[in-house]
């Protein structure tokens, strides 16, 4: 692949953003300066941005093509929270310098590996130049049925508390990535270490559990900045408290082998982020028939605790005490990777 520099903003989305808009008949080709955007009848629109910058979200040096679908997959993910199914997204990016041609074609087709696997097309955004890390703000678009947008501030005393799939592999699979732990003598084999790392790399948003969640789920919201965090957040939103377990927390077997070798290590996993994975509340009559439908779905959802009415969240740890955090889980402002 080529080293050349590129300097020619009309030829660059000529050449590597409009192909990734055909299929569209609102993108016009990205020759326009907006898109229209149809929405399915009887849907309305959600709209998400949420940027991410070299340093703070992703490593510089990681592969530019990783890069684009994390880019678009963590926007996605909140769609999925919000029972949203994708239909477009815009992406905005601003270079510390002029990109090479190589660049361009891998972050490229790194967008059309995650947009074929979201069901979502580029409609349209921005290339320009600026001092500072590599920025990408993508802002994502999705339907849902009228009125069904699955909100943050929903939840009820009572509701039983979900998250899905696995917590803390991304975390685990970052400390990999920058040795920001000593990773070398972990009990794992490599092919467990190359699937944490393809969790920070790729997050995979759970599109299949949209219509669990539409069908099921009371309130909801996606796992980005830490378990812990975000369902403070929730809480919060909410007007509820809610008490969890560190021992009912879902771990992938290399999350459970990492665990019994360092009790501490749990701790970590449930404030590190970069999960994506959905955190919910579901009435208890709707319990059974959501983890139901989520497993016919493929997707594994675990109650890990319920919501009640006492402020405040409540995590017990393995000798029923409460269990607290020096830092709950991951500050945009205050962290860098």
């Amino acid at each position: 692949m080529s080293d050349e520099r590129l300097d020619n903003e009309e030829a660059i989305i000529r050449t590597f953003f409009e192909p990734l808009a055909a299929g569209y008949p609102g993108a016009f080709g990205l020759v326009d300066d907006c898109a229209a955007i149809t929405p399915p009848p009887g849907t309305d629109l959600v709209v998400k941005t949420d940027p991410v910058r070299a340093g703070v979200h992703f490593l510089p040096d990681d592969d530019p093509a990783d890069i684009a679908w994390k880019a678009l997959a963590v926007n996605v993910s909140d769609l999925v929270a919000k029972g949203a199914t994708p239909l477009v997204y815009l992406a905005a990016l601003s270079f510390p310098e002029l990109p090479t041609r190589s660049w361009l074609e891998a972050f490229t087709r790194g967008l059309r590996e995650a947009q074929t696997a979201f069901g979502c097309h580029l409609v349209g955004g921005d290339t320009d130049r600026a001092p500072g890390p590599l920025s990408i703000a993508i802002t994502v678009v999705g339907a849902v049925p009228s009125g069904r947008m699955i909100k943050r501030a929903a939840a009820k005393p009572g509701d039983r508390i979900f998250v899905s799939g696995t917590i803390g592999d991304a975390g685990l699979g970052l400390s990999l990535r920058t040795k920001a732990l000593e990773t070398a003598s972990w009990p794992i084999s490599e092919t467990e270490r190359a699937a944490l790392v393809a969790r920070y790399l790729r997050p995979a948003p759970k599109l299949p559990l949209i219509g669990p969640l539409r069908a099921h789920a009371r309130a909801a919201m996606d796992l980005s900045d830490g378990l812990v965090k975000d369902l403070d957040r929730l809480c919060r939103a909410s007007g509820v408290g809610a008490a969890i377990r560190l021992a009912d927390i879902p771990l992938s077997p290399a999350s459970q082998s990492l665990c019994a070798a360092d009790a501490a290590l749990r701790r970590r996993l449930v404030t590190a982020g970069d999960d994506y994975e959905v955190l919910c509340t579901v009435d208890p009559a709707e319990a059974d028939a959501f983890t139901t439908a989520a497993r016919r779905a493929g997707v594994e959802v675990t109650c890990i605790g319920g919501i009640d009415a006492t402020p405040g969240l409540r995590i017990l740890g393995e000798d029923g005490g409460h269990v607290t955090f020096a830092s709950t889980g991951w500050d945009h402002f205050l962290r860098r990777l």
